[in-house]
C-alpha cells in the first residue's frame, strides 16, 4: 500500500474472488476467451450493418450502436480484470480506481438510456405503424443517441467528486471485482452516509425510471400484438422485441439488485456475481442474441460472406 505523508491511501488492492485463488490460470483463460468474443462479435455487427444498407433502419442503427457501446463498455474493467487474475499485486491507484468508475458507470448509464430509446422505437414500430417513419426519421435517432451519449457521461459526474474528496486512510482491499462506488465509500475513514445516500438516489432514479419506461413501452406493445387477427403478424411483431426484452431483464434484472439498496445482509460474493453478470456476461450474449436470433443480421452476413467469395474468385481468374 503505498502512503502520503499524511498516511492517506493511494493505491488500492482489487480482492476479486479470494476463495477461488486456486483457479485463476482458469478464469484468466474462459475471461479471455469471453472477451475476445464480446469485442469479436459486436465489432461484426456493428460492421456487418454499417456495410449493408438493407439493415439501414432505426432499429438495426440502435443495435449497432449498443454493440458499438458494449466494446468500450467491457474495456473498462475486463482487461484491468485479467491483468489482475495474472498478477499477484491486484493493485490499481487512486486515480485509476476513479477513472475506472466513472467511465463503467458514464457508458452504464448510457446502456440504460440506449435499451430505452430502442425499447419507445418498438414501441412505435408496433403500436403507432403510420406514423413511424416521420417521427423516427434520421435527425431524430441521432438526437435521441446523442441525448443517451450525454446524459449518460453526466450522471456519475458527482458522484466521483464527492469520492475524489472523501480520506481513504486504510484498509486499501476493495471487497469487489473492478473498482465500485460501494465497495470503494465502505473503506473511507470518515462518515460516507451522504455520500451513500447520494448514490443510491442517482442510481435509483436512473435505473428505476428507465426500466419503468421499458416495461411501459412493452405493456402497450404486448397489448397490440394480441390485437393482430393472424398468428404469423404477432410472431413477426414480437419476434422484433424478444431479443431486445432479453438483453433488458438480463441487464436491469442485475444491476437494481447491485444499486438500488441502501443496506445488505448478504455475502459479498453476491455483488461479484451479480457484478459478473453485468459486466460480463450481459456484453457477451448481445451479440448472440442480435446475430444468432436476427434472420436479417445473419442474411446480411452470408450476404457479404458470399460477396467475398466471389471477389476472390474474380481475382483469382485474374491472376490465371
Amino acid at each position: 500500500m503505498r502512503t502520503t505523508n499524511q498516511s492517506k491511501v493511494t493505491e488500492f488492492m482489487i480482492v476479486g474472488f479470494p476463495n477461488l485463488q486456486e483457479f485463476h490460470t482458469f478464469f484468466f483463460i474462459l475471461l479471455l476467451l469471453i472477451y475476445l468474443f464480446t469485442i469479436f462479435g459486436n465489432l461484426v455487427i456493428f460492421a456487418i450493418i454499417k456495410l449493408d444498407a438493407q439493415l439501414h433502419t432505426p432499429m438495426y442503427f440502435f443495435i449497432c450502436i449498443l454493440s458499438f457501446l458494449e466494446i468500450w463498455y467491457t474495456a473498462t474493467t475486463i482487461p484491468k480484470m485479467l491483468s489482475n487474475l495474472l498478477s499477484g499485486k491486484k493493485s490499481i491507484s487512486f486515480t485509476g480506481c476513479l477513472l475506472q468508475m466513472y467511465f463503467f458507470h458514464s457508458l452504464g448509464a448510457t446502456e440504460c438510456y440506449l435499451l430505452t430509446a430502442m425499447a419507445y422505437d418498438r414501441y412505435l414500430a408496433i403500436c403507432k405503424p403510420l406514423h413511424y417513419h416521420a417521427i423516427m426519421n434520421t435527425k431524430m435517432c441521432f438526437q435521441m443517441i446523442a441525448g443517451c451519449w450525454i446524459c449518460g457521461f453526466m450522471c456519475p459526474v458527482t458522484e466521483v467528486i464527492l469520492v475524489s474528496k472523501l480520506p481513504f486512510c486504510g484498509p486499501s482491499k476493495i471487497q469487489h471485482i473492478f473498482c465500485d462506488f460501494p465497495p470503494l465509500l465502505s473503506l473511507a475513514c470518515t462518515d460516507t452516509s451522504i455520500s451513500i445516500l447520494i448514490d443510491f438516489a442517482i442510481n435509483a432514479f436512473i435505473i428505476l425510471v428507465t426500466f419503468l419506461l421499458i416495461m411501459l413501452s412493452y405493456v402497450k406493445i404486448l397489448k397490440n400484438v394480441v390485437k393482430i387477427h393472424t398468428a404469423e403478424g404477432r410472431e413477426k411483431a414480437f419476434s422484433t422485441c424478444a431479443s431486445h426484452l432479453v438483453v433488458v431483464l438480463l441487464f436491469f434484472g442485475s444491476i437494481i439488485f447491485m444499486y438500488v439498496r441502501l443496506k445488505k445482509s448478504y455475502s459479498l460474493d453476491y455483488d461479484r456475481l451479480f457484478a459478473v453478470i453485468y459486466s460480463v456476461l450481459t456484453p457477451l450474449v448481445n451479440p448472440i442474441i442480435y446475430s444468432l436470433r436476427n434472420k436479417n443480421i445473419l442474411n446480411a452476413i452470408k450476404r457479404k460472406i458470399a460477396h467475398k467469395r466471389v471477389q476472390c474468385q474474380c481475382a483469382a481468374l485474374n491472376l490465371m
